[in-house]
């Protein structure tokens, strides 16, 4: 038994996965309160004991990113002047991940300022998952753990005969690394797509590499937002691939442009992304399917809590009902249940 209670707290930003997590935790969210002040300030309040505890906040980086980032970071303040034993960070989508370096001169790498007003405030742990640049990583000091959702995407596609005949396509250099991971995980063959920026928003195929002729392209990405990606795809038609293209990616911020696109091009079949941040009615559509990756985060959380390696998440498929060590842990080897107020 942890010598510390578990508890498990979620800000505004998606309370559904916070709620679908603990449930499989088996555990109550903890009692907390986000105001938003007529002047646009945030004030949070904890409403519980939390003193020795060891909590998870969940809280992930999505629009209004500002506000939920400031969120996140008042709660940990709060958390830190309760006097709790650990706060660990559940990020699912971090925000300004995609500004994680100097791209021209005389700009911030908000990225690094993010991090560091998360270490500086006294976070112990870090989750997040399939973040823009791997080495966002080297902005912390505090143990940070870099989750991927690829299994998850995996899942989706792996049982499917149809997809015997697919590749998994890389859409620029940049994701190669991500896209080589994925194609290992459903045993298919790897395509890198090369592109060019035309605007920006809009970018076109170049050319494209490895043998895509008569097969399914699946491409990954670790995020869409405006959906530039879907204008580059007509590129894997005219190199040969089938009209039937279908997307992985972990992050839907999905703009109205995005959805706009999806409408626009037939040969986009499906969407499938993660609840990583949430869809709600407005960005839901019919091309778009969500997959959860309630199941990683938990398992994760319950074996950073009993002190257990993650690596086994990073190097299967996900069990996308009920992860394998919870289940043991449903059968008495450990009690989810523990609480100290």
């Amino acid at each position: 038994m942890p010598d510390y209670p578990l508890r498990l707290f979620s800000g505004s930003a998606n309370r559904p996965l916070a709620n679908e997590m603990a449930a499989i935790l088996k555990q109550d969210l903890g009692n907390c309160t986000t105001t938003h002040l007529p002047d646009s300030e945030i004030h949070v309040q904890i409403n519980e004991l939390v003193r020795g505890d060891d909590v998870f906040l969940i809280q992930p980086g999505c629009a209004p990113v500002n506000d939920n980032l400031m969120e996140l970071l008042l709660y940990l303040d709060a958390f830190r002047r309760a006097s709790v034993h650990s706060i660990t960070l559940v990020v699912p989508y971090f925000p300004y991940g995609r500004q994680e370096r100097m791209a021209v001169g005389r700009e911030a790498i908000s990225a690094r300022v993010a991090a560091r007003m998360i270490e500086m405030l006294g976070a112990s742990r870090l989750i997040y998952v399939d973040i823009h640049a791997e080495a966002t990583q080297g902005f912390f000091d505090i143990p940070v753990d870099p989750l991927s959702a690829r299994t998850v995407l995996a899942a989706h596609f792996e049982n499917d005969p149809k997809f015997r005949d697919a590749v998994v396509v890389s859409p620029d250099v940049g994701r190669a690394k991500l896209a080589s991971r994925f194609a290992e995980t459903l045993r298919l063959p790897l395509v890198l797509m090369h592109k060019r920026r035309e605007g920006f928003d809009t970018v076109r195929t170049s050319h494209v590499v490895g043998d895509i002729k008569d097969k399914i392209p699946i491409v990954i990405d670790d995020l869409i937002a405006g959906g530039s990606i879907l204008t580059q795809l007509e590129g894997l038609i005219e190199a040969g691939a089938r009209p039937e293209i279908y997307l992985a990616i972990t992050h839907p911020v999905l703009l109205p442009s995005a959805l706009e696109r999806l409408d626009k091009f037939d040969y986009i079949k499906q969407l499938v992304v993660t609840n990583t941040i949430p869809v709600p009615p407005e960005k839901q559509h019919p091309k778009v399917v969500v997959k959860s990756v309630a199941p990683l985060l938990a398992d994760t959380i319950y074996r950073i809590w009993t002190r257990r390696s993650i690596s086994p998440l990073l190097q299967r498929p996900h069990d996308a009902v009920e992860p394998p060590l919870l289940r043991i842990a449903r059968q008495g080897s450990m009690d989810l249940d523990y609480h100290t107020n």
